[in-house]
């Protein structure tokens, strides 16, 4: 395996909640109020919808898309949902700082050092090139072939992060460790602050799919789990070893668009 080069899931396309527009010659992220799902080519500066997004509508019957069919791909919550505190150069889309908000790893001219992570607030590099928190979610949207594949979600909301962060968590509690084997929905939320003037922000929730019993549903997760136990256990090894083979998640080609995206210099993010 080569070192430095962290091994992510396998991707099969994104799921967002927004995308990048040009405004007055600058590219900028707009909000958006429902899911896209799209494949990972781009065209013309915008990403081709995936043929999942329009099936899972045209099941719908929706025009906004809100929810989507949902499993997981690991039992584990850290490896389904990755987040911490990141900072990105914003001409090269490179990588500069992750921490956890206790140690951080950080991109110097003598290479990678490891240094304190008090958080992006009372972090003065942090502040300067403006670090905020950074989720990446991988999840397998129903209909899919690849039994390996997965979507990725990735976001800097606190609203998002927290709650994905909780309810994985939680599904995982329930099922005595066996969350991948949940039907579960990605939900977008929304909710008003005072910092948001009152207007509406979203989030997304991680559900049950609607109509499903939670009882029947935990307690099949479990028969099922024991069934592949051994199985999962080494798939999550594997994913582990990989996720720790590099020092940042993104590569250079993903960095720049990831910048562009979540960490635009004066811009807002997209969602909470």
């Amino acid at each position: 395996m080569i070192k430095g080069l962290s091994i992510t899931p396998p991707l099969l396309g994104r799921i967002a909640i927004g995308k990048v527009v040009e405004k007055n010659g600058r590219r900028l992220p707009e909000k958006d109020d429902a899911f896209t799902i799209t494949t990972q080519v781009q065209q013309q500066g915008e990403w081709m919808l995936h043929p999942l997004h329009l099936e899972i509508q045209q099941q719908q019957g929706t025009q906004k898309l809100r929810s989507i069919p949902v499993t997981l791909l690991f039992n584990d919550p850290e490896l389904n949902l990755r987040a911490d505190y990141s900072a990105f150069d914003r001409e090269t889309g490179r990588p500069l700082c992750v921490g956890n908000g206790e140690t951080a790893k950080r991109l110097t001219k003598e290479g990678y050092q490891s240094v304190p992570c008090p958080g992006p607030q009372l972090c003065p590099f942090g502040q300067e090139a403006r670090c905020k928190p950074y989720g990446r979610l991988n999840v397998q949207v129903e209909g899919q072939e690849d039994p390996l594949g997965s979507f990725l979600f990735r976001t800097t909301g606190y609203n998002s992060i927290r709650t994905l962060t909780a309810r994985l968590r939680y599904w995982n509690a329930l099922s005595q460790g066996f969350a991948k084997y949940l039907p579960l929905s990605l939900k977008l939320r929304a909710k008003s602050t005072t910092q948001s003037h009152r207007a509406p922000i979203y989030y997304v929730d991680l559900t049950l799919r609607e109509g499903v019993d939670k009882d029947e549903a935990l307690g099949q997760a479990q028969q099922e789990g024991k069934l592949h136990q051994a199985e999962d256990q080494a798939l999550e090894v594997a994913a582990r070893l990989g996720l720790a083979n590099g020092p940042f998640e993104e590569t250079e080609e993903e960095a720049e668009a990831v910048a562009e995206e979540f960490f635009p210099e004066g811009g807002m993010d997209r969602v909470a």
